[in-house]
C-alpha cells in the first residue's frame, strides 16, 4: 500500500498563518491538521480592566474585514450584562451597518477570491484581463458596502460611531437616502451575475453537516436571534458555552470549537441559508431560485451561489430600511453602571460570533471571552479536507493543490497580498 503526503507550509489568502499537511494510507487518510501557527493575539486578555464603553472600539481590531460583527456583538454583550434593550429604530440602524459589512465582505469574496477558482484563474487580477466587467461590478457593488459602512460607523475600516447604547451620532435622512441609486444598482447587477455563477462547474461534493445559526422569526437573522441547529438546538445566546466548548489542539495556536458531546458543526452562510431560508426576503427568494438553490444545499463548493443570495439579501434589506428611514429621536442609550454578565451572538459575514463579558461595579471589564467563526468552522474544515483526501490522492499535483485551494476557500478566508493560496507538496514515502 502507498503511504503519501499532502503538506501545505504556508496557506496565502487567509487572515493568519495556516498549514496543513494530510497523510494517506493508499486512499485512506489517516491523519489531518489544519495547523494555526499565527502567534496568538491576546483580546480577550488586552480587555480585561478596560472601561466597558472601550469595548467596541478595540474589538474592531481583532479583524479589518468585518469589524462591525465584532463592534455589534461586544457593544450587545454589555448591554446585556447592564440589562440594556436599545430601541427599535436604533437596532434598525445596527441592523442597516450589518448590511453594510455583509455587502462589501461577499462581494469581495465572490467575485475576487472565489469567482477566480471556477473559472480557472490564480486570482481575481488574471481574472480582470478576460472578464474586465465582472470583476468591475465585484468591486462596485463593494465600494457600495464600504459607503453604507462609512455613512453609519464614520469610515470604512474600524468605524468609530459604534458605542455600547448605539451610535455617537444618527444620520440625516438625506446622507442615506444618497446611497439609495448605488444599492438598487448593486442589487440588479447581483441578480444579473447569478445568471453566470450558477453555471459555474461546481464539484460533486455533499457533506451531512450540523448546521447553527441565529434566527429570528420574521426576517433573515444578523444582528440578534436565538441560536438553533438542523439537529434540535434552540438556545439563547447567553446559553452557548452550555453547548460548545473551545480546545486546544497540539498543532494548532488557534482554539477548535465544537459541541460538548465532541461533533463539529458548520456556521456561515451555508447554515443560515439552510435554516432561514423561509426569513429570505422577496429579492433574495428570487435570487435562490434563480441560482437552483433549495434547502439543503449541503455542497460547500456552492458557498459561493449561497453568498450571492445573500448579497442579495442585504442590498435588498439596505434598501427597505433606508426607504422607511426616520432619524432616531436619540442616538444612544443612557447606560447604568454596575454589576453583571452578558452575552450575544451576532451573524459575521463568515458566520456566528459570541461574545460574553463580565463586568465590575464601576464599568471596568473582569473578564471576556470571544468565539470568532473561523474557530468554530475549523474542525469542519478539517473534515471537509478529509473527505476530499481521497481524490486529491488520484490527482495531479496542480489538480489538487486547485482543489485543496477552493475547499479551504469555501469558508471565505479573509484576505491577504499574497497571490497564491497553496504552496503544495506531495511526497511519497
Amino acid at each position: 500500500m502507498t503511504v503519501r503526503k499532502i503538506r501545505v507550509d504556508y496557506l496565502a489568502r487567509v487572515e493568519g498563518e495556516v498549514a496543513l499537511t494530510v497523510k494517506l494510507d493508499g486512499r485512506v487518510a489517516t491523519d489531518l491538521q489544519l495547523a494555526v501557527f499565527e502567534p496568538p493575539r491576546f483580546f480577550e486578555a488586552f480587555l480585561r480592566g478596560r472601561s466597558m464603553l472601550e469595548v467596541p472600539d478595540i474589538t474592531a481590531r481583532i479583524c479589518g474585514i468585518c469589524p462591525v460583527a465584532y463592534q455589534l456583538a461586544g457593544a450587545h454583550a454589555v448591554e446585556d450584562a447592564l440589562g440594556v434593550r436599545l430601541d427599535p429604530a436604533l437596532r434598525s440602524l445596527q441592523r442597516l451597518l450589518m448590511c453594510g459589512e455583509w455587502i462589501e465582505s461577499h462581494a469581495l469574496h465572490v467575485y475576487m477570491l472565489h469567482a477566480p477558482d471556477f473559472l480557472g484563474y490564480p486570482d481575481g487580477i488574471a481574472m480582470a484581463k478576460d472578464h474586465p466587467g465582472r470583476v468591475r461590478d465585484g468591486l462596485r457593488i463593494k465600494k457600495t458596502g464600504n459607503a453604507l459602512v462609512a455613512a453609519l460607523g464614520g469610515r470604512e475600516i474600524h468605524p468609530v460611531n459604534v458605542r455600547v447604547g448605539g451610535f455617537y451620532r444618527a444620520p440625516a435622512t438625506a446622507e442615506l437616502s444618497a446611497l439609495l441609486p448605488e444599492l438598487r444598482w448593486s442589487l440588479g447587477a447581483a441578480l444579473e451575475a447569478i445568471g453566470w455563477m450558477r453555471d459555474l462547474p461546481f464539484p460533486d461534493v455533499e457533506r451531512d453537516y450540523d448546521l447553527v445559526a441565529l434566527r429570528e422569526p420574521e426576517r433573515y437573522a444578523m444582528t440578534e436571534g436565538r441560536i438553533v441547529s438542523s439537529r434540535g438546538l434552540d438556545l439563547a445566546a447567553g446559553e452557548y458555552e452550555r453547548e460548545f466548548v473551545e480546545e486546544h489542539v497540539p498543532y494548532s495556536n488557534a482554539l477548535f470549537s465544537r459541541h460538548h458531546t465532541g461533533g463539529a458543526y458548520l456556521c456561515g452562510p451555508l447554515a443560515r441559508f439552510n435554516l432561514n431560508a423561509a426569513q429570505l426576503s422577496a429579492p433574495a427568494a428570487e435570487a435562490a431560485a434563480a441560482a437552483r438553490l433549495e434547502p439543503p444545499v449541503l455542497n460547500p463548493f456552492k458557498s459561493l451561489l449561497v453568498r450571492m443570495v445573500e448579497l442579495v439579501e442585504a442590498v435588498a434589506e439596505a434598501i427597505r430600511i433606508i426607504e422607511a428611514y426616520t432619524p432616531p429621536a436619540r442616538a444612544g442609550m443612557e447606560l447604568p453602571h454596575h454589576a453583571g454578565t452578558g452575552a450575544a451572538c451576532v451573524e459575521a459575514p463568515r458566520g456566528l460570533l459570541f461574545h460574553r463579558y463580565e463586568v465590575a461595579a464601576d464599568g471596568t471589564i473582569k473578564s471576556a471571552r470571544i468565539t470568532p467563526p473561523t474557530s468554530q468552522n475549523q474542525r469542519t474544515m478539517e473534515e471537509d479536507i478529509y473527505h476530499l483526501a481521497p481524490h486529491l490522492a488520484d490527482l495531479p499535483l496542480p489538480e489538487a493543490t486547485r482543489l485543496a485551494e477552493q475547499a479551504i476557500r469555501n469558508y471565505d478566508p479573509c484576505i491577504s497580498c499574497a497571490t497564491h493560496f497553496l504552496k503544495l507538496e506531495l511526497q511519497h514515502a
